[in-house]
């Protein structure tokens, strides 16, 4: 009863795998992350003011404001932002306002203690690397205020120390925090089925808007032709369960960086990958591809769990400490099972010496499992330069972002690492990659996709057998020469080469579909999923393939299952969105729409259509109009804007936007031919002239849209 109380803005930070440091590494990032602590602004100004009580935790601080209840927001925007610039200091947050009260502790300093500090670290504790957590209470208070709202996501219930239940938010930018669901809460969620919600969407860049454009808006009709056979139930259910486990099947995770600058992040990741596209080639070998195995990054996940999700019997994980020319790596395979170590072993080379000891890693993973390794790369083959392979790999690093900047600096390491190795054809086939995926997303298709093709026959003319360069010229064939069939040998091609690449079964399902082979792509589909469970491109596509077989309500799940693998993955078309519009819940899905509007910073081709089919075409007609100004100066898809005419019932409006799409080999033309949303103008005898005009036939893929 004599406590004096006070309201407390806490902010509670934690270095994530303080524990598994070195002594001396301990003291370097608690020094470097101190240092930024006391530079932030809101430290500074709250310190000055007399407003500020900083108290140390071991493996991190607990700053209580007293000022305001956005300080502690502010200034954990303002570390996350000073610390990406030091990755070697992993941190996590936790924000709570609550009752404090002044104590005196055994040094005789004035101290503080009370229920606003320990829920603070217990928010903190849900989260995982890069978290910036904040209680419900924090979460209301700041809700009230617009510049808030966006970065605001609400998670739900965490079970906490004793049992205690507590309601926490994400807070992040496009910049800063992690966007992802706390490993914690996603096992629990995932053992309860309820997915959290969100305050507002995600504000982040377009990640493979290209092949979210093509997946999501062209899928529709791709199974339509199918819904009603026998078959096709049991494809859109098994479509998202995980495939189920067997001895020889292996996830290889991305290597821990213990350098002790930490900078050798892309060299753990390349390692990591260059092992995994060896093990690919292993016949009877299922191999998890790198989408799915590299989504557990920097989260503590036990193996068994992982082992789980991914439908595998064995992990491959491993860490990797350079120290200028001298590499030490250590590699362990183990059996999800029961837990055992099948093999482990810790290597030692100079530079020089990595290619032949990711060989002697991946004959040790193929002994272990009783699999022989067929052909391989021959020494002759492998990279001669050092220089020129460190410049790959910081080049595949940043080819495997969506940012437009990201992108572009990939091109510059696969440039300047060919300026060593001009006859690397691996780097060839970077260049092709990064060239893809800058078209549509940022850079007119007619100026990119010829620079991928270009780069993908020379990658062919040094190396027939890569598989990833025959799957972009195989793109480049249906896109610039509206050659389908030419694309789908080459996609053949790739499969033959690596049957477990699930952008080749990927891509191949969405060939097969334009040409009315819906059967095929049934099963390329499925192949898809199963060698890339966690993928959201992926899984966006198999909830389309429910929705397309009539499977509303199992289209919803699929579609709340996608936000929950990626909670940013709202684009132009959100197949939860679809799946709403489709039942004829418009509200829910305009809601969606403006999400991913917001989401994107610009106006959607999406809402518009919402709003169109909902009787709302004056709303439809402002966005219309919005984006015609922004292709009047900047790309847009043309085909996007033709469907919104096409919803509004204006079929030459349409078919001008149409043929701009043509003009411009717009990488999601095809998809007109599969989209039901399209079907209102299959009469119109413009479209199967389109048709042919972009290497399909007509009477293969015209057929009445589905009754719904």
């Amino acid at each position: 009863p004599n406590l004096a109380l006070e309201i407390g803005h806490v902010l509670f930070i934690d270095i994530v795998g303080y524990s598994k440091l070195l002594i001396n590494e301990q003291s370097e990032v608690l020094q470097q992350l101190n240092e930024v602590v006391r530079g932030t602004g809101q430290v500074r100004a709250a310190e000055a003011s007399g407003q500020l009580i900083r108290l140390p935790s071991g493996d991190g601080a607990a700053l209580v404001f007293r000022n305001s209840p956005e300080a502690p927001a502010h200034c954990a925007i303002e570390i996350s932002r000073a610390l990406l610039a030091h990755p070697e200091v992993p941190v996590r947050m936790g924000i709570h306002s609550g009752p404090v009260n002044e104590i005196v502790d055994m040094n005789e300093r004035a101290n503080i203690a009370g229920a606003g500090i320990n829920i603070a670290q217990r928010v903190m504790d849900c989260g995982d690397a890069g978290h910036i957590l904040v209680s419900k209470r924090v979460a209301d208070d700041l809700a009230q205020y617009r510049h808030w709202q966006p970065l605001l996501h609400d998670l739900g219930e965490c079970e906490v120390k004793h049992g205690m239940m507590i309601s926490i938010a994400n807070l992040y930018t496009s910049e800063v925090g992690n966007p992802a669901v706390p490993t914690k809460l996603a096992v629990a969620k995932r053992r309860s089925g309820s997915p959290g919600q969100s305050f507002a969407s995600r504000s982040r860049g377009p990640v493979l808007i290209a092949i979210a454009l093509l997946l999501v808006g062209g899928a529709i009709g791709i199974f339509s032709r199918y819904s009603k056979s026998k078959t096709s139930t049991a494809v859109a259910t098994t479509a998202v369960v995980p495939p189920a486990s067997s001895d020889k099947s292996i996830a290889v995770l991305p290597f821990l960086d213990l350098s002790q600058a930490k900078d050798q992040e892309y060299f753990c990741d390349g390692i990591s990958e260059e092992i995994l596209d060896t093990l690919a080639k292993v016949e009877g070998l299922r191999v998890v591809a790198r989408t799915s195995s590299f989504s557990f990054k920097g989260k503590k996940v036990d193996v068994a769990e992982i082992a789980q999700r991914l439908g595998v019997q064995n992990i491959l994980e491993g860490s990797l400490r350079r120290d200028g020319n001298i590499i030490r790596v250590t590699a362990q395979l183990i059996n999800a099972r029961d837990g055992f170590h099948l093999w482990s072993e810790t290597y030692e080379r100079e530079l020089q010496g990595v290619f032949a000891m990711q060989d002697e890693i991946t004959h040790a993973i193929t002994d272990a499992l009783k699999l022989k390794l067929i052909g391989g790369r021959p020494a002759a083959e492998r990279p001669q330069n050092t220089e020129a392979h460190d410049l790959y790999l910081q080049g595949v690093y940043f080819s495997n972002k969506s940012t437009e900047a990201d992108l572009r600096k990939s091109l510059d390491f696969f440039q300047r690492s060919l300026e060593k190795e001009p006859n690397s054809a691996r780097t060839w086939t970077g260049i092709a990659k990064g060239w893809y995926w800058l078209a549509d997303a940022y850079v007119r298709p007619i100026e990119a996709y010829p620079a991928s093709r270009a780069a993908a026959l020379k990658a062919l003319a040094l190396d027939d057998g890569d598989a990833e360069a025959h799957i972009y010229l195989a793109e480049c064939k249906r896109i610039l020469d509206w050659d389908v069939v030419g694309g789908e040998n080459e996609l053949r091609k790739a499969l033959h080469l690596d049957s477990n690449s699930g952008p080749a079964h990927m891509f191949l399902s969405l060939n097969l579909g334009t040409q009315g082979k819906a059967v095929e792509a049934l099963t390329e589909v499925h192949a898809a999923l199963k060698a890339d469970p966690l993928s959201p491109v992926i899984a966006n596509f198999a909830g389309i393939a429910a929705l397309s077989n009539g499977q509303v309500e199992e289209g919803i799940e699929q579609g709340k299952r996608i936000m929950e693998l990626d909670p940013g993955y709202l684009y132009q078309f959100p197949v939860l969105a679809f799946a709403y519009l489709q039942k004829g819940m418009f509200p829910e899905a305009i809601d969606l729409f403006k999400k991913a509007q917001e989401s994107l910073g610009s106006p959607q081709a999406g809402l518009a259509v919402a709003y169109a089919m909902s009787g709302r075409p004056a709303e439809a007609r402002q966005i219309l109009g919005e984006l015609e100004k922004i292709a009047a100066t900047s790309y847009f898809p043309g085909e996007d804007i033709a469907l919104i005419y096409v919803a509004l019932g204006d079929n030459d409006g349409a078919f001008r936007w149409l043929e701009r799409a043509y003009n411009e080999h717009s990488g999601a033309l095809h998809s007109v031919a599969i989209r039901t949303a399209f079907s209102p103008i299959h009469a119109d005898p413009r479209f199967a002239v389109l048709l042919k005009r972009i290497g399909l036939d007509p009477a293969k893929v015209l057929v009445p849209a589905p009754t719904q």
